[in-house]
Order: C-alpha cells, then structure tokens, then sequence
C-alpha cells in the first residue's frame, strides 16, 4: 500500500483523521499491513491488514491500533541441515510510519511506563483513507525493561507478554483518547490480546453493560492450550486495582486470568473464524452466544500481476467489488493458464536461483507454507518418502516447496523443518530427480504472495479439529491454485471435490479427531489416482478447477463479504 503524509493536527476529531469521526477502533497484537514493515508473525496478523485495507475500500470509519514490534517477530536463518536461527529484523521506521506528537502512559508493576504513538495510513480504491497507530514504549524516561516491551511480537516470558498486552489493551484505548478519538462506538479485539482494553473503559464507564455495548470480540484459537492466561498474582502484581473484584469469577479459570473470558464477559458479539470453528468455540466456551463470519483476504493484495491483467480484461471492476470474480467462469482457459504459468515462472525462477535446486517449470508443484508447528503436520506430505517417489515413477515429476516459521520455543516445529531438510536431502541428491524439494527461508507476505499464486497445488494438512479457519488456500484460489486439505476451518465451506479442490477425509470422518496414518494413506491415494493424473493427462479440466477456484471460492473468501458481514452483525454502522 502506498503511504501518504499529511497535515499533523487536532482538530477535535482526532489526529491525521481526514475521513471525521470514526466509529469503530480495531485492536490486534499484530497487523500485516505492509510486507516491508514486519509487524506480524502470520495469518492473524495478515489478517488484520486484510481487513484495514478492505475497510478502507468499502469507505468503513474505522482505525487500527497494534504494537510496534520494532525488531519483528524475527527473521529466519536456516543451515544446511535445517537448524533455524532466529535473528532481530532491522527495519527503518522512519522510512514506513511518522511519529505523532501525542503521548500516553499505563501503569505495570506500580511504574509509569510511557507510550509513543507512530502511524500508517491506508488508502482505499476511491481514495478513503484509514490510521493504523502503532504503540512504541522505546521511550527516554522508561527504564530499559519497559523500553525493551514493544520491541519483539511474542517475545520474552509470560510476564513479558502481560506487559505487551497491558500496553496493546489499556494504552490502546489511552492512546486513542490522547489522539482526540472521542466517538468510538465499537472497540473490535481481533483476538484475546487486546482484552485488557475493557478494564480501562470499565474503569472510565464503571457500568458492565455499557462496556458491553462498545466491544467487540473476535477468536482465534479452538484449542484450550493457545488462550493466553496469566497467573492470577502475578496479574494484580503487575495491573495493581485494575481488575474490579466483583468480575473475578468470570474472567479466571484455575486461578488464571484468562483473557478469552475476559474478552467473552464484556463482550456484546463474540465470532469465531469459520462455522466450524463457531460450533467448537461454544463447546469451549459454554453459556456464550457465540456467532461465526468466516475469514477472507483482501483480493487485491494476494492477486498476482499477470491474474491483475487478466481480471481488469475480462472483469472490470472487481478490484472495487470482488464478487464480480463470479464471472471467471466465461474466462478462456488458455488465457487463465498463461497466466498461471507466468505467476509460476517467477516462482521457479526465484527458487531455482536462490537454491540451486534445477526445478522445471512444467512439472507438477506443491506448495506448503505456514507456521511450522505439529498440529499442521508440515512433514506429513514427505512422511513416506519411498511412496512419493513411487507415485512420482507412475503418475510424473513432483516438485515440493516449502517455507515457514517456527516459533522460537516450539521445539516441535523446529524439529518439522529439520525434518524436512533430511528429506530434501536424500531427494534432491538422488540421480532419478523424480521428487525434488525447496524450502525457502524467512517466509513473509511477499514470499506468500509468490507462493500463492506459483505452485499449481495448495496443500493443507492440520489436525482437526485445530484450524480455526486458515486463509491461504483462499489466496491460492484467487490465483486460480486448487487447494487440497483437509476438512476443517474455511475448506468444510469451500471445497467442492474435483471442482474447487480435494479432501483429505469426508465430512463424516472429519467430525472426528485426525489420524495421521488415514490422512496420510488418503493423501497419497488421492495424489497418485486422482490430482496428478489430471494435472499432467487432462489439462483442460484442470484449468476448468482452475477457474472454479475463482469464481466459487475467490469471489466469496474475501474480507469484502467479511466486513460486510461485521457491520451487519456486530458493528451496526
């Protein structure tokens, strides 16, 4: 997105404001809002840039509110045998964001601990223009603790990431007053990060319901282990009186402060990611009405540049309303195939001269990338070895290309990708190059959107029922990729078999947990019979699931429908 500079000033309606009176503040740990700025870890964080940007589309008066996150989640160093290093991202502020003169301030462990306040400006298609501000506590005047607080997303210590979340919660609805923002309605926490906000409007409005009337709750996580909590001393320790004795009960949980609860107890709308995702976060969370608007991406962000020509051919207007990506149907196929390979030919060519691998830009490409962690099950695809090469021998070449973070305490994830560097090893060395392997280090938005759109297959592999909803299928299909997964999150409403892309299971066995060896044995059954086959021997109907890609899935997986759907039900604008 191009940045804009304007006029600093307060004119009582908040500064840099030029739209008049937002509505609605949008709070998350993280947003990816420019692939240059590396304030996010991945898809929550891309998520939330999404939205900003289709908000800003659709003329939506709402502001972002994140951390600064100054030296990134972190960028990824592999060696040779997949041993991942993690090392600070250095990134010139100053080139991306402009400091504002307003100030604030929250209280951590008795301390004063002052807060800067930086900005971006997201322009829309017709020019609308919304803030996102960025909380800095590198401040003179902190101690170096709390100067060190907003320098790493999801870095240090359980009593680090309370800090953050102190910061991110009450310093966010501190600095939007400071700002003159004095008409928010609704205050929207993309995840339970933010929940520490409603104390400090339950501290200004002393009334449950009137908190309830402005906030907004949107999970994440369907699994009880990814809710942060914090230990309840500790808490009252490092908030002092902030957390009113009479709502102990229903924000703690084994004498935790939870911060989903605390999310879902002032919260009047409580959503979840996907309609699945919906039904498992009221089994978690009995005795809340908990709604569900499955997620999207912002279409003009994840289409490449030869499906931009093509679209603006034969589909004016969808960059402003991408439900009219319906029409894909009447596209030619040899137009949508030249495209394809034009958007895979960049691929190839950056992996080939990045990693020497020799990859061919006819053959058969599947692309996985996401946070390397074991529920996703990253290594399941090369977990036999023997048998992919089998299928590669009867059906034609494949080629694989990886790319992922692990976090930095995830042993697990750690191992996945040590894992997937013997494989491609013993792959990339054998004479017959019948499978061969790439794994491309430091993944990030730009490497997403190459991905995304290069490969000619989208794998997805988690565990169910642990996809929330998952949205980089949803940018492959905007690039016509089929997207071949498992039956959870958005691929239970997205997935027509053999015409928007493959399961692994059916409906009635994805009701239960995933097994490993039945995904497995399905995954490769499928490859070898069905998807390899049709992509080497029948490629005119492969370009037919191509362009149902997009005309099914694109043009409904987008954050358009998504916010439409969050101004009808939860804001009310």
């Amino acid at each position: 997105m191009d940045t804009l500079t304007l006029e600093i000033k307060d004119d009582g309606e908040g500064f840099a404001n030029p739209n008049g009176k937002p509505k609605i503040a949008y709070f998350s740990m993280e947003i990816g809002i420019d692939e240059h700025i590396p304030t996010y870890s991945g898809g929550l964080g891309v998520l939330a840039g999404d939205t900003l940007k289709s908000c800003a589309d659709l003329n939506v008066p709402i502001v972002g509110v994140t951390l600064l996150s100054e030296k990134g989640y972190f960028y990824q160093e592999l060696d040779l045998d997949g041993n991942q290093i993690q090392l600070p991202f250095n990134f010139n502020i100053n080139d991306f964001l402009t400091l504002l003169p307003s100030k604030t301030s929250v209280t951590i462990e008795g301390r004063t601990v002052h807060i800067r306040i930086w900005h971006y400006l997201v322009r829309g298609v017709n020019d609308y223009i919304i803030p996102v501000f960025f909380l800095d506590t590198n401040v003179e005047g902190n101690c170096e603790q709390d100067r060190e607080i907003t320098k790493y997303l999801y870095g240090g210590d359980t009593k680090y990431r309370l800090s953050q979340e102190i910061v991110l919660g009450i310093g966010g609805v501190r600095a939007l007053e400071a700002l003159g923002y004095t008409t928010i309605e609704k205050y929207h926490m993309n995840e339970g990060h933010a929940a520490l906000g409603t104390l400090e409007l339950f501290r200004r409005y002393h009334d449950v319901e009137k908190v309830r009337e402005k906030c907004v709750f949107t999970t994440h996580t369907p699994v009880a282990a990814g809710h942060d909590q914090f230990d309840m001393g500790a808490a009252k320790t490092m908030l002092g009186d902030m957390i009113p004795e009479q709502i102990v009960h229903d924000v703690t949980f084994e004498n935790k402060l939870n911060m989903t609860r605390l999310a879902l107890f002032f919260s009047h709308y409580v959503n979840g990611v996907a309609k699945k995702h919906g039904e498992v976060s009221r089994l978690m969370f009995p005795g809340y009405s908990i709604d569900s608007i499955t997620n999207g991406v912002h279409s003009l962000t994840w289409v490449s540049e030869p499906f931009k020509r093509l679209f603006d051919t034969n589909m004016p207007g969808w960059r402003s309303d991408p439900y009219s990506l319906r029409s894909a149907f009447g596209i030619d196929k040899n137009d949508i195939w030249t495209a394809h390979m034009e958007a895979k030919k960049n691929l190839i060519d950056f992996v080939n001269s990045r990693y020497n691998v020799g990859m061919n830009y006819d053959y058969f490409t599947i692309g996985f990338a996401r946070r390397q962690t074991a529920y996703k099950r990253p290594d399941l695809l090369i977990s036999d070895p023997q048998r992919l090469i089998n299928i590669a021998e009867k059906t034609g070449p494949i080629q694989i290309i990886y790319a992922g973070k692990a976090h930095p305490n995830d042993g697990s994830g750690k191992e996945s990708i040590k894992n997937i560097f013997r494989v491609m090893k013993s792959m990339n060395g054998n004479m017959n190059g019948k499978v061969k392997i790439a794994f491309i280090h430091n993944y990030d938005m730009a490497i997403g959107k190459m991905m995304t759109s290069g490969v000619d297959l989208w794998l997805n592999t988690p565990r169910r029922p642990q996809e929330a909803s998952g949205t980089s299928g949803m940018k492959a299909a905007h690039n016509g990729v089929p997207q071949f997964s498992t039956l959870d999150g958005w691929w239970i409403e997205g997935r027509i078999e053999n015409i928007t892309g493959w399961a692994i299971g059916t409906r009635k066995s994805n009701e239960r947990e995933s097994d490993d060896d039945s995904d497995r044995n399905e995954m490769y059954e499928k490859l070898e019979k069905l998807i390899i086959p049709k992509f080497y021997n029948d490629r005119d109907n492969w370009i037919r699931t191509m362009r149902s890609c997009i005309a099914i899935n694109a043009s409904f997986f987008n954050t358009y429908r998504m916010i439409q759907q969050y101004v009808l039900n939860a804001y009310f604008i």
